[in-house]
């Protein structure tokens, strides 16, 4: 977030001083004078934890110890369950407290506060949505007492923190924010951290865009050609995470080796293509779709491919004789990581105290996420389940249309607070349906006179609004279940404390000691009435609203399947006969059954796999859509507008005749492929979807001026005078995620079909069919790469267009420069790339850069838990130049793994520093 401007009394005082100590601080660090040193080093140390000796921490009732190894990250060992959780608060703001304060700023819709005006807009939309407001009604009413206590001493043990540190003794960010304003944080509460759950939430919420973006096609597409743009699920192909399965009549109970009934499940619904109201809901979806993109996702980048992966191979099939596990969620970058490990141990496990479990936390939450106890380990990726619908809603200025009946909305008042600016005051209005999201951007005030939702609308003599029904604006008990897993000693438990983990819906990968290995899908999700959520739903209809949830007893599990091992990737759950509507947007299944073709691969003819196997797998940087489209590109007989062009372009092409299809960093075939089909996207698809779907003004096709190809100066160097080719106003460009490789999938045996053919300008015929589109795409990519990586094709590398750069996600993006300077760090040139299992993904519609990553990568070993393995995107730290800011990176970067020490002897032994915490 941009640092905020002072208010109007002493603004001008104030911004001078801030603009001297930038300008100060340059000189100096340039120079490197002794005041230079002060705040190059005394004051970013000066945050800096006390990790060895003895420290006193109020309100604990006996000893505690943390263990950090060489990597800084923390074992901490207590006699009681109240001790270890006030201990994790303490440790966890001794390294991460601005990463905290911003979050819970975040979930409280309190962004302002801290860097002014430039958040007012996602305050507002983030207050609408009320996620501190459920967070409160959660604690209050829902979670356990065992789980409030725990809250509480985590809390206690952040603020006991608190009580001794203030400005850049808490951070360097705070030091920095000290010459902005005033703000100063304020004491840790329980529901600082429940209310996290919920932007976690939000990151993982299903189809909502999907939904957005299919009701703004209808303006361009006809019904069939937005199903060509998503295309079902590739059963036949891709395997589900459980095979078959279904629920028995009898006993309303879900079986995974059931055979199910054909046809069960729900079948998709077209939109109404209206006229005049038609348009106005597109408007209104589109400018919702621009106040969802502001809203920080702290957890990854909206899109398709996004996800993670994780499998599980029983001991059957492997080195150890018991269980590896193995998982990697993938997640938006930044610094640090979103990831905290750490170990949770009561010096003596009883039922006072059942913690025994190590692994990776969320920083300002306590309990351990993902990781492993002294009986189970769990993994989780993202289900995808469709648990968010909008409602268009007929409205008049303090009422809504409800099975023919006016019902007043329920309204509150809400302040947001601003740092350096006036107040701001919204009213929020709700419907059964939900809050009113429209009432957060002004071009959403009124929606037009038809609506393209899924039933007839009323009279259209008054306005409309759009509602948003997700299942995270309920209450529920995800915190209760967090503690629940980490306590669970078999399967039977962990469905149980499962049962709890009510949002996000995850895919829950499991394994233990004794050689059982298992799956289970969690989550509300909703049951439908009329509709399936595939685009906005009448408000006004009850037959329209959600009708219940999906028992806990009749969501997909999988206990010691036969075949020996799991694999969950964001694939379809069950078989497309599965009766309940889970959804109809599951990532395509590319990486998944990449997986579990690796693992096949492995353990046919008796083969077993390792630990090192696993991590290799982790690694693997196959591109499906190269296998599949490369055959194609090789076969043009590219011609360019001069011998010199066609000479230049078939240098690339012929790149791709012996590559294997990996994405390494040094490869230059994965440079041209990629590039290639970022240039497919553009031509087949950019200029055909309707203009509220496209990014103003892109260049749908680069060349060189005058089609003269790259030309080289006196000195023999590449010259390219660039230029667009062909530019669209409104041009758009598609995500290139594995949707849009099944997209192109269902059209490479079709030449002629229309998808393929593009519009000619006066210096372009345009393509005809497939081999025209894919020769100008080919040529396209050499010219951008010409431009970008030299005129030589040897000389090209993957890695050198798909960067990774680490960014502080406030000040660290639009802070001033020299806290940016120190805050950040990259680029790595990195291997992977989109829908592969080494998912460093980027965006085809805004260039090559890595915007998601393997945030984490773990393999557990259940035959000895020491010798299970680990990294985080970059370490334990929060402050910048401490030593282990990032001193993981370059090692996640390559590949590697930590080793993970668990048993007291181990972490005795890796130990680096020891902290005595005393009351």
């Amino acid at each position: 977030m941009p640092a905020n401007k002072t208010g109007p009394s002493g603004k001008k005082k104030k911004g001078r001083r801030a603009r001297l100590l930038v300008i100060t601080l340059v000189l100096l660090l340039v120079a490197g004078v002794a005041y230079g040193s002060y705040w190059s080093i005394g004051t970013v140390r000066a945050s800096f934890p006390k990790t060895n000796g003895t420290l006193q921490l109020k309100g604990l009732s006996g000893q505690v110890k943390v263990v950090r190894d060489g990597n800084g990250i923390p074992q901490i060992y207590a006699d009681n369950a109240e001790d270890l959780f006030r201990a994790q608060g303490f440790v966890q703001a001794q390294d991460r407290f601005w990463e905290m304060d911003v979050r819970r700023h975040l979930t409280a819709g309190r962004l302002s506060e801290m860097f002014g005006d430039s958040t007012v807009e996602s305050d507002a939309f983030l207050r609408t949505m009320g996620w501190r407001k459920v967070a409160q009604e959660e604690y209050d009413t829902k979670l356990s007492p065992a789980t409030k206590k725990y809250l509480q001493a985590y809390s206690d043990g952040v603020n006991a923190y608190l009580k001794d540190h203030k400005g850049k003794d808490l951070s360097v960010e705070y030091a920095a924010l000290e010459f902005q304003n005033d703000y100063k944080p304020e004491q840790w509460t329980p529901v600082d951290s429940v209310a996290w759950l919920k932007a976690m939430a939000w990151d993982l919420r299903g189809n909502m865009r999907d939904e957005i973006d299919r009701s703004l096609a209808a303006a361009r597409l006809s019904p069939k050609q937005i199903e060509e743009l998503y295309p079902p699920y590739p059963y036949d192909r891709n395997q589900s995470i459980v095979d078959g399965g279904a629920v028995d009549p009898a006993t309303k109970a879900f079986d995974p080796k059931a055979t199910p009934a054909a046809g069960a499940q729900n079948g998709a619904a077209n939109p109404a293509t209206g006229g005049s109201a038609a348009n106005g809901l597109r408007t209104s979806l589109s400018a919702l779709s621009s106040s969802l993109d502001k809203v920080p996702a702290l957890l990854g980048p909206s899109g398709n491919g996004i996800g993670s992966n994780s499998w599980v191979v029983s001991g059957k099939y492997t080195t150890t004789g018991k269980p590896l596990l193995a998982n990697d969620p993938h997640l938006a970058p930044q610094m640090p990581s979103l990831w905290y490990q750490m170990g949770l141990h009561c010096t003596r496990t009883s039922a006072e105290c059942p913690f025994d479990v190590a692994g990776y936390t969320f920083s300002g939450m306590p309990g351990v996420v993902i990781g492993h106890n002294q009986d189970i380990a769990w993994g989780m990726t993202n289900m995808g389940a469709d648990v968010s619908d909008l409602y268009l809603e007929k409205v008049t200025s303090d009422t809504y249309l409800y099975d023919g009946k006016q019902v007043p909305f329920t309204t509150r008042k809400e302040t947001i607070k601003v740092a350096g600016g006036k107040d701001r005051e919204i009213t929020v209005r709700s419907t059964n349906s939900g809050p009113i999201v429209s009432d957060r951007n002004d071009e959403l005030a009124t929606v037009g006179q038809d609506a393209p939702v899924q039933d007839p609308a009323p009279d259209r003599a008054e306005g409309y609004a759009i509602a948003l029904r997700w299942t995270a604006l309920d209450p529920g008990k995800t915190m209760d279940a967090v503690f629940g897993i980490n306590q669970a000693k078999d399967f039977t438990e962990f469905r149980k404390a499962a049962a709890d983990f009510e949002v996000p819906s995850q895919n829950l990968i499991y394994a233990d000691t004794k050689d059982n290995i298992g799956y289970q899908a969690p989550g509300r999700i909703p049951v439908r009435g009329k509709g399936d959520g595939r685009y906005p739903a009448p408000g006004w209809d009850s037959a329209y609203q959600w009708k219940n949830w999906i028992p806990q007893s009749e969501l997909p599990w999988d206990y010691n399947p036969k075949r020996g091992y799991i694999v969950t990737a964001n694939q379809a759950v069950a078989g497309k006969d599965y009766p309940e509507k889970l959804t109809s947007d599951w990532s395509y299944g590319t990486r998944s059954q990449r997986i579990n073709d690796l693992i096949q691969s492995k353990i046919k003819d008796g083969g077993k796999i390792s630990t090192d196997d696993m991590q290799k797998m982790q690694l693997d940087n196959t591109s499906e859509i190269a296998k599949l489209l490369t055959p194609y590109l090789l076969k043009i007989n590219v011609k360019g507008a001069n011998e010199r062009e066609t000479k230049y372009v078939r240098e690339a092409q012929a790149l791709l005749k012996d590559w294997d299809y990996s994405q390494e960093a040094d490869s230059p075939a994965a440079a041209y492929f990629n590039a290639v089909w970022r240039n497919v996207l553009k031509l087949a698809f950019g200029n055909k979807l309707p203009k509220e779907l496209r990014v103003k003004g892109q260049c749908l096709r680069v060349r060189p001026a005058n089609d003269a190809g790259p030309q080289e100066d006196l000195n023999g160097n590449t010259r390219l005078v660039w230029e667009c080719g062909e530019r669209d106003p409104d041009a758009a460009q598609p995500d290139g995620g594995d949707r849009w490789s099944e997209v192109v999938r269902g059209i490479l045996d079709k030449p002629e079909d229309d998808w393929w053919k593009t519009n000619g300008t006066r210096t372009n015929p345009g393509a005809r069919n497939r081999d025209d589109l894919l020769a100008t795409a080919m040529k396209d990519a050499r010219w951008e790469l010409t431009s970008k990586l030299g005129k030589d094709v040897n000389s090209w590398s993957w890695g050198r267009l798909h960067q990774l750069n680490l960014k502080n996600q406030t000040l660290g993006k639009n802070g001033p420069g020299i806290v940016q300077w120190m805050l950040n760090r990259g680029p790595w040139n990195l291997a992977g790339g989109e829908a592969a299992v080494n998912a460093a993904g980027w965006n085809a519609a805004g260039g090559y850069d890595v915007i998601w990553v393997p945030s984490m990568r773990m393999v557990v070993n259940l035959d000895d838990l020491d010798k299970s393995r680990w990294i985080n995107l970059t370490g334990a730290s929060g402050h910048a130049y401490n030593a282990h800011y990032y001193d993981q990176t370059d090692k996640w970067a390559k590949g590697e793994l930590l080793p993970w020490a668990f048993s007291p002897d181990a972490v005795k032994k890796a130990g680096d520093d020891e902290l005595t915490l005393k009351p």
